[in-house]
């Protein structure tokens, strides 16, 4: 159903994306070694990354990279790993079977992270070679850290020599994903190799209606007019935010609590991110607030933000301090150009503490 809040992996539950899902299958059997599927938070990467891999005729591993920490140290690198190819054990059984490094218990694929019998990734990835294979590398920037080159060594190392195998990549925070392949940078490990992306766009208005008109129709509710237009045009067109609208009105019959329990939520992930930048310093931490604010309230430029911190700390600010915030916030695809992505982190911000 379309107001089923999980990632879709099937192309009758996904509303539109046809053109992405069949970019996606095209790169494949095209054997492109590297796919970037990229677009901003619940905007359906993940729905069109598992139609894509249900349909194409190879054989796929998934690998959730949210569960990585962010110093994550080669236990947890190789743990994930592990969890990826024991949920495929029933396809990857006999080009896993004698990997020196691997060893299959029962239903659980261990992988030797240490010692004598360590396998590096690069290893691993020349072994798979043996088959056809995607390597999904889900919110993949979240391999940004201390192994970071040693997983873009093994990368580029499989791009160059193993024919056999199509790394796809996703990531929600677009300029850290950008970031963290680097293909333009002399010292990077992926230096000059191209890969070829896939960017989702929010639904237009129309579109938008439609998908509600389709997901209350699907839920035997009948709305008006007047309501599907009010929430097509408050979640601009982010399938998340859209799906998560449907299911709260479907509930309450109230507008007013759909967009509540949705700023909730942004709220929620805004002050997570205030709070990991905290453990760096306080400081830092309140001034991302002060500048989210900011910009919620209608700063639109550097000199607005930068009057409007200062104002806020009573002190004059470094212009390299503003610029790391304006930078990291871009990064992760939180604002462009002084304007939310987003609409509903724009007013969770105006709520952030002053």
């Amino acid at each position: 159903m379309l107001f089923d809040e999980r990632p879709k992996a099937r192309r009758e539950d996904l509303f539109d994306r046809v053109k992405e899902v069949s970019e996606v299958i095209d790169a494949i059997d095209k054997g492109r070694p590297i796919i970037v599927l990229s677009g901003i938070r619940r905007i359906g990467k993940t729905s069109v990354l598992l139609v894509a891999l249900n349909e194409v005729n190879v054989d796929s591993v998934l690998i959730d990279c949210r569960a990585l920490k962010e110093n994550y140290g080669r236990r947890e690198l190789y743990a994930l790993f592990s969890t990826a190819f024991s949920s495929k054990l029933d396809k990857l059984r006999d080009v896993l079977k004698g990997i020196r490094g691997v060893s299959i218990m029962g239903n659980y694929v261990e992988l030797k992270w240490s010692g004598r019998d360590y396998l590096s990734l690069t290893e691993l990835f020349d072994k798979l070679n043996r088959r056809r294979l995607v390597i999904a590398l889900d919110e993949a920037q979240r391999l940004r850290g201390p192994l970071a080159n040693e997983v873009k060594d093994a990368i580029a190392h499989a791009y160059d020599y193993d024919r056999n195998l199509t790394f796809i990549l996703t990531g929600s925070e677009v300029g850290l994903l950008h970031e963290l392949l680097n293909v333009d940078d002399e010292e990077s490990p992926l230096y000059g190799r191209y890969y070829h992306e896939v960017a989702l766009g929010r639904f237009s208005v129309d579109e938008s209606e439609e998908f509600l008109r389709r997901g209350f129709s699907e839920l035997s509710i009948s709305v008006g007019d007047d309501v599907v237009t009010s929430i097509a045009e408050y979640f601009d067109g982010i399938p998340g935010w859209l799906t998560l609208a449907g299911n709260v009105y479907a509930g309450t019959r109230d507008l007013s609590q759909v967009r509540e329990t949705a700023i909730k939520i942004a709220m929620s992930e805004i002050e997570n991110l205030i709070r990991v930048k905290e453990r760096t310093s306080p400081i830092v931490a309140r001034r991302y607030e002060t500048v989210l604010r900011c910009i919620a309230n209608g700063s639109n430029s550097w000199g607005r933000v930068l009057r409007c911190l200062e104002d806020e700390e009573g002190s004059t600010i470094s212009s390299s301090v503003l610029h790391n915030i304006i930078t990291n916030l871009e990064k992760l695809s939180i604002i462009k150009d002084y304007e939310f992505l987003d609409p509903i982190y724009r007013e969770a911000s105006k709520r952030l503490k002053g």
